[in-house]
Order: structure tokens, then C-alpha cells, then sequence
């Protein structure tokens, strides 16, 4: 029989009632004649809740033991999960991360999959039975309990899906796919009947909250088909797919914000070779990703000014770095804001479309949306502005590319 791979989020199996729906929904596709493994999430709000807990015992919790904490919301979802098929007649047993075998790298909170063993569930699927999985864990070598980041249920069901050779991999949400835009600001937003895994990776970056970033790169890299879903209604979802060259015709497919990074600015560097490489170099170490940089030399060429972009959850621990950096090399002084934001067009039709940036930037500036910092990629563009400018040029671009229209604008 095939084998489907289902995942479902917190809002999903946020209380009894819609975990006995999800349930209900899996025994639809095991009667139908699939084999189906399902990844769940925690409850909605259950992470979050664990987390300020151990935010009440310390400021900065021990990531071993946030790990150990958070990965104990999953366990509660699966095991009443599995009771809510074996109460409709389906055999299933619930399994953790460690029980399926998903091996990680020891980066506490944020680790990175080494490989899946997931012995114990083919053992469970030959016996007929539903093996439902935690998402979001694992453990490292040590056995050592890790967890995959934010949204790291999506890459368990992908990385269960490649392993065992799923012929689908279904991400259900509270949304029906991936939209040109977020819903929630831009009313006439569309839903994509498919996207690519580039265009989909650009947007999971840039702030679209559908699929987390690292679920997309694994997806493309071991080419798992993936479907976006809602698992509130029966509509069919987006496809997340090989690029085709149909998809060229379409010059930008979505328009993403991100609210959650801020800025840091060093100031009066010493304008050498090698300040950027220790600065960053540190940085890196530290496990911090850097998304955009920009750089601003003074007209004598002694001194820049160097700016970067991290997470909001990274900042402390960036500007701790910035400022030794800043004063082994005598630089005038550090800064950060939080009151920033990333909008960003994506679109694989950029790679043979002129004139995409000059539209992104006249749309901005007619509404006096001053830019901050550009970065570009062959199929993203994004700029930075002021945070409470977000709504307004998600909702623009998005008219200027008329992406709410039937149709996208095409060659």
C-alpha cells in the first residue's frame, strides 16, 4: 500500500473535540487502502505556556533543559491522539522522537536531523497498525533530548516522509494552502494551487508562517511532495513541487512580511580587511543566522558603518558579541532597533523579468515608505522598513503585482 505521511499543527489538536476530529480524518485515509504515519504538534498554545514556565524559575533557562521541558507537549498530543483511533476501531501507537529513531546534532532548541532510523514504525506499519509520531524532537548521540525550532513538526513529517519513501506528505494548518499574502491583512489574497520549492523556501524566510523553512529545504533536497492543507475543511491545498516552466510565467507569486528580526548597527569601524569576518565569524559560532547585512563607508574610506539583521530571539546574544568585537577594534559605538520589519515580492519569474525591483521601490515610495536596507536573491527581493509601515506595503505590493487578481501578472 501507499504510504501518506500526515502532520498536524496545534490549532488542529488544540483540544479533545478537534483531535477526535483529527483522528476521524486519519481512519478516512487508512479505510481508503493507505498506510498513513501522523506527526502532531503540541496543543495550541502549549509550547508557549512550558516556556514561560520555565521563564518563572529563570531568565535564561539551560537550553538542555527547555528542551527536555517543551518536548513533553508533543507527548501528551500523541498519546491522546493514538487512544482517539484505537476508541474508533483503528490500531495505533504513539511513539516519541526518540522511539522513531530521529538522530540530531546536540544545537539544544534548534537542532539539525543527522538521520532517521524509524525502525519501530515500519515494525508498526507491517503489523497494521497507525504509528502516530511527536513532532518537533529528537535526540543527539548522547540520547540527549533536542528539539528542531519553531515549527519543527513540519520537518519531522518530512524527514519521516523521505526516509520511508512516502508517496505524499500532508502539512494540514488552519489555512487552506499558501496564499499571494497573509489573509489576515490581505483580504483578497489568493490561494496557490502550487508553488515551488524555491519560491516556497524564499517565502518560509521571508515570514510566511505556513511551512517552517527548514521542513522546505529538506523537501527539496530529497524531493518529498508536500501539500498544504486545512484540516477544517476538504479542500485540496497548495502543492509544493519541482519548479516547471509554466511557473516562469508568473513574475512574483507572494508578497511576505517578518516582524520578528532586528537590527544591529555597528558604528565607526575601522575600514580593513578582515573587521566583517570577525565580527560575523563570532556571530556564526554562536549560532546566530544573520539574514541581511549592510555596509556604509565614510567619504575619508577609514570608517563604516556595519548593520545586520537577526532574530528577535538572538538579539541579546548578538549585541553581547557586537559590542566586545566593538571595542577590541575601537569602534565609536553600538546600537539595535526592534521597531523593524522585512517585506519581501517572490516570484521564480524574476530570473527573466526586468523592471521588478523598480515597481517593488516606486510602490514604497509613493506611500512614503522609506527603505532602510535591500537584499536581493535570483527570486526574492526584500526591504527593510519601519514595523508599523507592514501591513500597509504588504497590501500594496500585492495590489502593484495585482496577485489578488484571477490571474498573477504574466509575461
Amino acid at each position: 500500500m501507499d504510504l501518506i505521511i500526515q502532520k498536524y499543527g496545534g490549532t488542529s489538536v488544540a483540544n479533545p473535540e478537534r483531535i477526535k476530529e483529527v483522528a476521524r480524518r486519519v481512519g478516512k485515509t487508512k479505510d481508503s487502502g493507505h498506510d498513513v504515519i501522523v506527526v502532531v504538534s503540541a496543543m495550541s498554545g502549549e509550547t508557549d505556556k512550558l516556556i514561560k514556565l520555565a521563564k518563572q524559575i529563570t531568565e535564561t533557562p539551560d537550553k538542555r533543559e527547555l528542551d527536555m521541558l517543551v518536548s513533553t507537549g508533543e507527548r501528551v498530543t500523541i498519546a491522546l491522539l493514538a487512544m482517539a483511533l484505537q476508541n474508533i476501531g483503528h490500531s495505533s501507537q504513539s511513539f516519541t522522537g526518540r522511539q522513531v529513531g530521529i538522530i540530531t546534532d546536540s544545537v539544544h532548541t534548534k537542532a539539525r536531523i543527522e538521520r532517521v532510523s524509524a525502525e519501530r514504525v515500519r515494525n508498526a506499519l507491517d503489523e497494521g497498525r497507525i504509528p502516530v509520531v511527536a513532532g518537533f524532537q529528537g535526540v543527539d548521540e548522547k540520547s540527549d533530548v533536542t528539539t528542531l525550532g519553531r515549527g519543527g513538526s513540519d520537518l519531522t513529517a518530512v524527514a519521516l516522509a523521505s526516509a520511508l519513501k512516502a508517496e505524499l506528505c500532508e502539512i494540514y494548518t488552519d489555512v487552506d494552502g499558501v496564499f499571494t499574502a497573509d489573509p489576515n491583512i490581505v483580504p483578497n489574497a489568493r490561494k496557490l494551487d502550487r508553488i515551488s520549492y524555491d519560491e516556497m523556501l524564499e517565502m518560509a524566510s521571508s515570514g510566511a508562517k505556513v511551512l517552517q523553512t527548514r521542513s522546505v529545504e529538506y523537501a527539496k533536497r530529497y524531493e518529498v511532495p508536500l501539500v498544504v492543507r486545512s484540516s477544517f475543511t476538504m479542500n485540496p491545498g497548495t502543492f509544493v513541487m519541482k519548479e516547471d516552466k509554466d511557473m516562469e510565467k508568473v513574475i512574483v507569486s507572494g508578497v511576505t512580511y517578518n516582524k520578528n528580526e532586528a537590527k544591529v548597527t555597528i558604528m565607526g569601524v575601522p575600514d580593513r580587511p578582515g573587521v566583517a569576518a570577525k565580527l560575523f565569524g563570532l556571530i556564526a559560532d554562536a549560532e546566530i543566522v544573520v539574514d541581511m547585512i549592510l555596509q556604509n563607508v565614510s567619504s575619508d574610506g577609514k570608517q563604516a558603518d556595519i548593520s545586520f539583521t537577526v532574530p528577535k530571539t538572538d538579539l541579546n546574544k548578538a549585541l553581547e558579541i557586537t559590542r566586545k568585537v566593538a571595542k577590541d577594534l575601537g569602534a565609536r559605538s553600538v546600537a539595535a532597533r526592534e521597531d523593524i520589519a522585512k517585506v519581501s515580492i517572490v516570484g521564480v519569474g524574476m530570473r527573466t523579468h526586468s523592471g521588478v525591483a523598480a515597481r517593488m521601490f516606486e510602490t514604497l515610495a509613493k506611500e512614503g515608505i522609506n527603505i532602510m536596507a535591500i537584499s536581493t536573491s535570483e527570486i526574492k527581493i526584500s526591504c527593510l522598513i519601519d514595523a508599523k509601515y507592514t501591513e500597509l506595503a504588504t497590501r500594496i505590493l500585492h495590489d502593484a503585482f495585482e496577485l489578488g487578481e484571477e490571474t498573477a501578472v504574466k509575461e
